[in-house]
């Protein structure tokens, strides 16, 4: 036997688990298709957003929270409702109980720290200061000081094409090693095959992610009765690599794929003018005060709206029959209301950097907003209505807006701002996030009208489908193993993060609560490291 624990995928689900399984002295290798550069996988690319429950930074905040208000949020926001959700849910107590206890605890252990500021619409949204890299740097740290001392060995380039079996139990996995190259954190990298291996071992814990990176998959999986048609067109928020392979490998072994047509794919994507991997996409977080509308230029209603309902906004545009839609807004929105997602994108977060991050608080957008106010290709400005409407023709080429059609609306939701008892759902949104201080500061601009010249200039955005996370997978119990379509669990076989679906084959249901991903990584990771572990 080649080792104790083999981990298939070097993300922070699998840095978890093999962190975990060394800490018990076993033996791990760890096994990935990318170079070492890609160590610690998406997460690397994260804003480092963390859901706990009652913490210190929501005291501070005045937010009240409880475990009990959490449960019935996740519950109300998940809608289970199939007969294979029996799992998942039995995961998702599990996380609530973890997020409300000792998470924040262990977390801050390991040298993590957070913004004081916590954030989006149900205020658990924790950014860990430093972003992404600062949530693996811990894990990272376990493994390669386990590394040192013969505990775990990583082999990068070696891509699981099969587990192998043995009398019903998987015993290891066989595969191809792949050729160097040059590529860089996050780009396309070779697929040309210089060899083969295959490795023994006493447990097999998948952790190789989901689906987001393979529109091909994305679209096979597709949830036509609640969606319409997939998208002909979207833009990408994971590596290339990200390609959901092992999951259908992992169903060879007789591992069972629940919900896999739940998924979290956003509706507020841009194209990077400065990609690195392929249809390269960017998440726009928005705060609530942006006109938005279908690409014939009707205006959603609730609850499609910034930052609200994810899944019924996405449910809208398919719906219209279109790929895309548009944000309309003004300056003073914008320098407010627009945070990029990711690591990359926010440089004060991820460098720790106190003087760029007061930046925010000035009088213009954040360096990187505005870098795609001038460069992306997404994005049209114009003093007047009519000149914004005939940018945004101009940029599709369609010419499906009227500058009329839009101004009777824009002018409804100007008078509605104007008046202090309004109904509409959008305006008291609006006025319902600046009661909570945090928003009011940081992430709500002060209502006005958007046709007012004094807020101007106008500016529209373009937005795309982006594809992100995968909600169901491999249905595990608690122990993070795998199971039959019996529920009989295979033997030797466990999996972890995003292709498990973060816990179950989809702990999250149809939705997904702000900062669970990569909670969701670190808890199935730790379960399935220390039970793996303990099995061996």
């Amino acid at each position: 036997m080649d080792c104790d624990v083999l981990v298939i995928g070097a993300g922070l689900a699998g840095l978890v688990t093999a962190s975990e399984a060394a800490a018990r002295g076993r033996k791990v290798i760890v096994l990935d298709q990318e170079r070492e550069q890609n160590l610690g996988g998406q997460a690397f690319w994260s804003l480092g957003g963390l859901f706990f429950i009652d913490s210190p930074e929501q005291r501070r905040m005045g937010i009240r929270d409880s475990r009990a208000l959490a449960g019935q949020d996740w519950m109300g926001s998940s809608q289970f409702d199939r007969p294979e959700d029996h799992l998942p849910r039995l995961w998702a107590e599990a996380y609530l109980d973890f997020a409300a206890g000792e998470k924040r605890r262990w977390l801050h252990s390991l040298g993590l720290r957070w913004f004081p500021v916590v954030g989006w619409a149900v205020p658990r949204f924790h950014v860990t200061w430093g972003t992404g890299p600062a949530v693996l740097e811990p894990f990272i740290r376990l493994t390669r000081e386990a590394e040192g001392r013969g505990l775990v060995r990583f082999r990068f380039r070696h891509r699981v094409d099969e587990l192998v079996t043995s009398d019903g139990v998987v015993t290891g996995a066989r595969g191809a090693i792949l050729k160097s190259d040059t590529a860089s954190r996050g780009e396309q990298s070779s697929r040309d095959v210089v060899g083969d291996f295959e490795i023994s071992a006493g447990a097999v814990i998948v952790s190789s992610g989901g689906i987001g990176g393979n529109h091909e998959l994305v679209r096979r999986n597709w949830p036509r009765k609640r969606l319409g048609q997939p998208p002909a067109s979207m833009v990408s928020g994971v590596p290339h690599h990200v390609d959901g392979r092992m999951v259908e490998i992992a169903a060879q072994a007789r591992g069972s794929v629940i919900n896999a047509d739940r998924m979290w794919h956003y509706t507020e994507g841009l194209r990077n003018f400065d990609p690195i991997w392929p249809d390269h996409g960017i998440r726009i977080l928005p705060g609530p005060s942006s006109f938005w509308c279908d690409a014939d230029g009707n205006r959603f209603s609730a609850p499609a709206m910034p930052g609200f309902d994810t899944l019924a906004t996405l449910e809208a545009i398919r719906r219209s029959g279109h790929d895309y839609s548009w944000f309309i807004l003004t300056r003073e929105i914008i320098k407010k209301e627009f945070a990029l997602s990711g690591s990359e994108q926010n440089p004060d977060l991820t460098g720790k950097s106190i003087p760029l991050l007061l930046k925010r608080l000035g009088q213009n957008p954040p360096g990187p907003v505005q870098a795609f106010i001038e460069k992306g290709e997404d994005f049209v400005v114009g003093t007047r209505l009519e000149d914004l409407v005939e940018g945004m023709n101009r940029l599709t080429g369609e010419n499906r807006l009227s500058a009329a059609h839009l101004r009777v609306q824009i002018e409804a939701r100007d008078r509605e701002i104007a008046n202090p008892f309004s109904k509409d759902a959008q305006v008291t949104a609006i006025r319902g996030a600046r009661a909570y201080r945090g928003d009011r500061l940081l992430r709500t601009a002060k209502p006005h009208r958007l046709l007012d010249p004094k807020a101007g200039p106008l500016i529209a955005v373009r937005l795309h489908i982006l594809t992100r996370k995968t909600l169901g997978g491999l249905q595990t119990n608690l122990s993070g193993r795998v199971l039959e379509l019996s529920g009989t669990p295979v033997p030797g076989l466990y999996a972890a993060g995003e292709v498990a679906g973060f816990g179950g084959g989809g702990m999250h249901g149809y939705n997904a609560l702000e900062g669970t991903f990569l909670g969701g990584c670190i808890f199935s990771g730790r379960a399935a490291g220390q039970n793996a572990g303990a099995a061996v």
